[in-house]
């Protein structure tokens, strides 16, 4: 029922949001140079590595690793990315590892292929058996603030706790937060 969800809602949102995605690629496009898009490699279901795109708000001589591991990490911002990162327009592009399976709408936001740690506590607790999500309980629960301990402990618990229900709490109080632009560091 989850994977019908996801497509079904994915096939909606991108009817609805394609002209507001490509005015976002055009500006990224506009005011940096390089992609529009950005095509990370990410710790999927079981770990597998897969490419999850998002808008690019960085620069394209920004190193691979997660942004708190920068330092200085606005110095890597392109001129739109604070605006991108905040409303989190630069996570539209994931509707396609939606499509693809890659992805769901709720679940733990997918590991970059280089946080060992994060990928190594997930594997630990059960995590890693679960389709990341474009939203997740940890994400609504602190998002960029939290320390990856409490992280896991979060996505382990949504592991234990998830359901339907669950998922459409989640994603609408990820909505609000979204709107209030709360929990977002760069």
């Amino acid at each position: 029922m989850k994977r019908v969800f996801d497509l079904a809602l994915a096939l909606v949102a991108t009817l609805f949001l394609t002209l507001p995605a490509l005015i976002v690629a055009l500006a990224v496009r506009l005011t940096s140079p390089g992609p529009a898009l950005y095509w990370s490699d990410r710790a999927g279901c079981q770990n597998r590595i897969f490419k999850m795109p998002k808008f690019r708000s960085m620069r394209i001589d920004t190193p691979a690793v997660a942004t708190h591991l920068l330092q200085n990490p606005d110095q890597w911002l392109t001129p739109i990315g604070p605006f991108l990162r905040k409303s989190s327009l630069d996570e539209l592009p994931q509707l396609w590892s939606i499509l693809r399976g890659d992805m769901s709408f709720v679940g733990p936001r997918p590991a970059l292929f280089n946080q060992h740690d994060l990928i190594a506590l997930r594997t630990e607790r059960g995590v890693h058996e679960l389709v990341p999500g474009l939203t997740g309980w940890a994400q609504i629960n602190g998002r960029d603030e939290l320390p990856i301990s409490k992280k896991v402990q979060l996505d382990e618990e949504y592991l234990q706790r998830r359901s339907f229900f669950f998922d459409l709490k989640i994603l609408w109080i990820t909505g609000l937060k979204v709107l209030a632009r709360d929990g977002v560091s760069h």
